[in-house]
């Protein structure tokens, strides 16, 4: 079973200015329900107002909620932010917090949309509003849900907003591997960095993941695990600069569920990038993302079930 959360206000009206294509959030649902695999759909509740303040300046969260970005953090975020997309990115915020709780119920629930990881304290960017992963994070742990948290982040692009926002804490680890040569010119610093060569293949890019990941659980010891699985690293993604297949991002999720199921942590994922002329095709290769964490941590469910009779699922 794939529980994924998913909300109306994730499919924005088409921006008056930018390229952004939010019209993928649909496609991915459609996708995933022709797909024919088991699933649940969770409409998230709008995260308050008060955790969103706690990892971003008050001053900006008020810009959101009131539809008055100035110009310049627009240019930054690369859309206008409207009401709608106030109330939207309230929910997409909401949905990372929900699919983590479900997680911590079922070992796996994604999120179908957010991975919002370039949002920064007072402004957004890169198509990010407000830090989704940074945002869960810090409420998870306030609230007793979870005491350390791993942000693994797969995307293309360097996740600089959320090693910002995390940066003082040790309670929360960042693992980015990214396009080395790619957005954003100037890299934040993560708990750990795993810069890639442009063009890195399939098996260069699980290679560099299966030397970093296995030491990260190890010496970090996640009770949580949020997952920002950007398919930007696809061969013929429109802003991604490495060569993964269909095949290797298989591969690449199903390792990382594997590697975080197999110690009984639980592992909530968010969309990411994922671009392209048509969103139907990357609303598929998300699609495609998802179920393979599912179906990789329904394996753990039935092993769990041989080995002692009880199961998430």
């Amino acid at each position: 079973m794939l529980h994924v959360v998913h909300h109306a206000d994730y499919m924005a009206p088409a921006p008056t200015r930018g390229t952004f294509r939010f019209d993928k959030y649909m496609a991915v649902m459609e996708a995933l329900r022709a797909s024919g695999y088991p699933l649940t759909e969770h409409a998230p509740p709008p995260m308050p107002r008060r955790w969103l303040e706690a990892v971003h300046c008050p001053d900006y969260v008020d810009e959101v909620f009131s539809a008055s970005v100035p110009q310049a953090k627009e240019r930054r975020i690369g859309f206008p932010v409207t009401p709608h997309i106030s109330q939207r990115v309230q929910h997409t915020n909401g949905g990372t917090w929900l699919a983590a709780q479900l997680a911590r119920r079922h070992g796996y629930a994604a999120n179908s949309a957010a991975g919002s990881h370039h949002a920064l304290f007072d402004t957004g960017a890169g198509y990010c509003v407000f830090n989704d992963l940074a945002v869960a994070a810090n409420r998870l742990i306030a609230e007793g849900d979870a005491t350390r948290i791993l942000i693994i982040d797969l995307d293309v692009h360097q996740g600089d907003g959320t090693a910002s926002l995390t940066a003082a804490r040790d309670d929360a680890f960042t693992l980015s591997l990214h396009a080395e040569k790619n957005f954003p010119v100037r890299k934040a610093r993560s708990s750990l960095d795993v810069p890639l060569a442009d063009g890195i293949d399939d098996d260069g890019y699980l290679d560099a993941l299966d030397r970093h990941l296995p030491q990260v659980l190890a010496g970090f010891d996640p009770d949580l695990v949020l997952y920002q699985a950007g398919v930007d690293v696809h061969a013929e993604d429109r802003l991604g600069r490495l060569d993964l297949s269909d095949e290797g991002l298989d591969r690449r999720d199903a390792y990382v569920v594997q590697a975080i199921r197999s110690r009984a942590v639980p592992l909530a994922s968010s969309l990411g990038g994922g671009y392209g002329a048509d969103p139907r095709e990357i609303g598929a290769r998300h699609a495609r993302s998802m179920v393979t964490c599912a179906r990789t941590n329904a394996e753990f469910a039935r092993s769990a079930i041989g080995s002692n009779g009880n199961a998430i699922g």
